[in-house]
């Protein structure tokens, strides 16, 4: 079933950054407050008013070790980033379906309101499932400044259910309804990629789900893998910059494509001599691809951010 493909999936990017430990200098905090699940994590030593970021995993929904080391990375370079979960640990939804939409809304004013948080700089990022839910709550929030969306979708897919769930409900739902969605191939045989993959064949009589990228109000960054065997986001990473240059989208929109590497194409890098450096293949690519890729995206990721939140510094 499409749902253990998909633990299977999480649980090898779980191995990913696993090793990684509070770094000095970074204070992190749970946050419980308005029912959110989450770590704050800021720099005990960047002055005034920060830019706020959220991120967010993928598919294991919950607070994992690689996301954590994005937002102490994020931390480090002197940003306060909110990691969220979102499903499938503490009060949160136990799978991926019919989460609201209002949910991330209410994280992004949580964040808005912290003390050493600039209101007015806000993005979101996220990787794979998150990169189509940072895209997603992007166009509904206006208080979102920029967004990078690594291995993602453009479109809102049906959800993951419980194993043996054939007819899981769509990923996400507003004002208490679910999101259109475009829904893959429910099979005993073929690859998750595969169900995926049929799926896309599918998009343009599900229009409904494409996901109102016209109405982001920021800069978007986009990154995939040509190898990813989770789902082919390269294929929607492309059309979701078609669809924005296509519809005369008046911000800068990034598009990082890397033709040999996979599903962990984005994050902080790795030395060549980390434990967790042989995982960054498990999901399509070798871990030097991955590796690779990561050298380049995850800096032009941090000059995003900044050109995004400091446009004096120069262009994207």
């Amino acid at each position: 079933m499409i749902g253990r493909g998909f633990i299977s999936a999480a649980i090898a990017l779980l191995a990913i950054g696993a090793h990684q430990s509070a770094q000095a200098g970074i204070i992190e905090r749970k946050v419980t407050a308005d029912h959110l699940v989450g770590l704050y994590v800021r720099s005990d030593e960047a002055p005034g008013k920060l830019p706020g970021v959220i991120v967010l995993g993928g598919s294991e929904g919950g607070l994992n070790a690689a996301v954590t080391a994005e937002a102490r990375a994020l931390a480090a370079e002197g940003y306060a980033a909110l990691q969220l979960g979102y499903f499938g640990t503490a009060q949160l939804p136990e799978t991926l379906q019919l989460i609201p939409v209002e949910y991330f809304e209410r994280a992004v004013a949580w964040l808005q309101h912290q003390p050493d948080v600039d209101p007015h700089r806000i993005a979101i990022m996220g990787t794979s499932v998150g990169g189509e839910a940072a895209l997603l709550v992007a166009a509904h929030d206006p208080a979102i400044n920029a967004v990078i969306a690594a291995v993602p979708s453009d479109i809102v897919w049906q959800g993951i259910g419980p194993w043996g769930d054939r007819d899981p409900e769509s990923s996400f739902s507003m004002d208490g309804r679910p999101l259109p969605d475009l829904p893959y191939r429910v099979s005993e045989t073929g690859t998750v990629f595969d169900r995926y993959a049929a799926g896309l064949s599918a998009r343009g009589a599900h229009r409904q789900a494409f996901i109102p990228l016209m109405k982001i109000q920021g800069p978007v960054m986009l990154v995939c893998g040509g190898r990813d065997v989770v789902w082919p986001s390269c294929r929607m990473a492309r059309a979701a910059a078609a669809r924005l240059r296509a519809g005369g989208f008046t911000h800068p929109v990034v598009l990082l494509a890397f033709p040999k590497a996979g599903h962990a194409v984005f994050g902080p890098p790795f030395a060549a001599s980390d434990p967790a450096y042989a995982g960054l293949g498990a999901l399509g690519g070798t871990a030097a691809a991955n590796d690779a890729a990561r050298k380049t995206a995850w800096p032009r990721a941090l000059a995003f951010l900044k050109a995004a939140f400091h446009p004096s510094a120069g262009g994207f």
